[in-house]
């Protein structure tokens, strides 16, 4: 059975999973649409199309085991709404594992304690301003992982994750294969305050160690964010990149404004982009948005869109 066939299977059998669950248990089907008409200059020319923004659709639950624990699990797929991609559907994070007093434990696929440490520092995540762009190549979600995430205490919470890489030999003369990554994060949320520490070793790469340190404070209806990352490989070159974020809420419009600098991914990246979001209510919202991106040697590249997004 091909991929997509798997997972139009996997989506039709959602509604028979709802209805068999037990008394006491939580099934919740979920998803989004994020589609956007835009236009892009790469250099070539300003071409438009309609790009589908990480639009998805899942299922997730938690069932009761003993007092005190649950089993807990996700399932949830992209969803290519503009028909670009060869699979319909596609992976996204997918795991099971175990929740109580002692914390959270998770085998399977998903993001590491890394990108999730950005929290929602990047206003513009999925669409063409997103950091993973332009600002770091470590936005990752992996496979083959096993993760454990502590309960909150007075709003500190860590996370670390071990990844398999399956013994993937990566030097065919001498044998040597990849080491297994380590994703690992610790973070405060409390108070409209977010300060995270996290650090990545061979997840990336082999032999090379990210460090990234993120920031976010709220107070009424001003947002301001700010990540810092550092890339380090196996020779000790060294590359980082930053980027500063802030957002302003009136009643249901919400201005955006992003910018930042990085060398990790294109040396003399620069990037920055401006949005402006009405939302109907917390399940639809329509927006436009503008990102520029420069680096050395002749890149240049900018976009323009308006889109919506729907939530259930």
């Amino acid at each position: 059975m091909n991929k997509t066939a798997l997972s139009l299977a996997i989506v039709a059998m959602i509604p028979t999973m709802a209805n068999a669950q037990d008394e006491g248990d939580v099934l919740d089907f979920y998803g989004k649409a994020n589609v956007t008409f835009q236009a892009a200059d790469e250099g070539d020319g300003s071409e438009t199309d309609v790009q589908s923004n990480a639009s998805r659709l899942g299922v997730k639950g938690e069932i009761a085991l003993t007092d005190g624990i649950k089993g807990i699990y996700r399932m949830e797929y992209e969803v290519d709404m503009d028909g670009d991609a060869d699979d319909t559907f596609s992976q996204r994070n997918i795991y099971a594992g175990l929740e109580g007093g002692f914390g959270q434990v998770i085998a399977g696929k998903f993001d590491t304690p890394l990108k999730v440490a950005q929290k929602k520092v990047d206003l513009f995540n999925d669409l063409e301003g997103d950091i993973k762009s332009l600002i770091t190549s470590s936005d990752n979600r992996e496979e083959d992982a096993l993760q454990y995430t502590t309960p909150s205490f007075a709003g500190f919470k860590a996370s670390t994750a071990y990844i398999s890489n399956k013994g993937e030999v990566i030097n065919e003369e001498t044998g040597e294969e990849r080491n297994n990554g380590i994703s690992a994060s610790v973070a405060y949320d409390n108070n409209g305050v977010f300060m995270a520490y996290a650090f990545d070793q061979d997840v990336e790469g082999q032999d090379i160690d990210v460090q990234r340190f993120v920031a976010q404070y709220n107070i009424g209806p001003v947002q301001v964010g700010a990540l810092f990352e550092d890339q380090e490989d196996a020779a000790g070159n060294s590359t980082d990149g930053w980027m500063g974020s802030v957002a302003y809420k009136i009643e249901q419009w919400t201005m955006k404004a992003q910018y930042g600098q990085s060398d990790i991914k294109k040396e003399g990246g620069e990037t920055y982009s401006l949005g402006l979001d009405y939302k109907f209510n917390s399940s639809a919202k329509v927006f436009g948005f503008y990102t520029d991106e420069t680096a050395d040697g002749d890149y240049d590249r900018s976009y323009a869109g308006i889109g919506a997004e729907y939530k259930f």
